[in-house]
């Protein structure tokens, strides 16, 4: 007995919709799990390198929010988003600590509605842009997770650093 044509779409229906639910849930528990590791820093340690090298964890934030404001919300949700990626690491006048974290809770909300909204044919639909290889929505969508994932283990670090308080800054 054949599978209907029917039956195939209820089925990708079902996948699209459980593909959102995790993909949404993904990046939900990222951004939470990136708001807990910046509560115990200070407005300071949020932006000072507690090493010579590397990264604050406030640049980290902007550098997340751009790269999700510009490879899911120029790319796919065509929110008209500018990214200037050499200022999410040096921007001489950052926002506060609460104004970074807000900025990365929009651009995360922006890509769960973007994620929330693809069909079957958006998730295998071409995608391009400046700095990627991704071939497709599903695939950019796939490497900006884990881009913050990345991150998140190097923003465990800078909190584990200022913790253990091994660097006098």
């Amino acid at each position: 007995m054949g599978v209907s044509a029917r039956d195939v779409g209820e089925t990708m229906s079902t996948l699209d919709g459980t593909l959102a639910s995790v993909l949404a849930d993904r990046y939900t528990a990222n951004a939470a799990r990136v708001r807990e590791l910046a509560v115990p820093l200070t407005e300071k340690q949020f932006w000072q390198k507690p090493f010579p090298y590397g990264n604050s964890f406030g640049h980290l934030v902007l550098h997340l929010t751009g790269n999700l404001n510009y490879y899911i919300g120029a790319q796919i949700a065509k929110t008209g988003f500018v990214r200037d990626r050499p200022r999410e690491f040096n921007d001489p006048n950052p926002p506060s600590k609460e104004e970074a974290l807000k900025r990365l809770d929009a651009a995360v909300a922006m890509v769960i509605r973007t994620v929330r909204a693809q069909s079957s044919e958006d998730w295998s639909a071409e995608y391009s842009g400046v700095g990627t290889n991704a071939q497709t929505r599903i695939d950019i969508v796939i490497v900006c997770v884990a881009h913050m994932q990345h991150h998140i283990g190097q923003m465990i670090y800078l909190g584990y650093q200022w913790k253990i308080g091994t660097s006098s800054k």
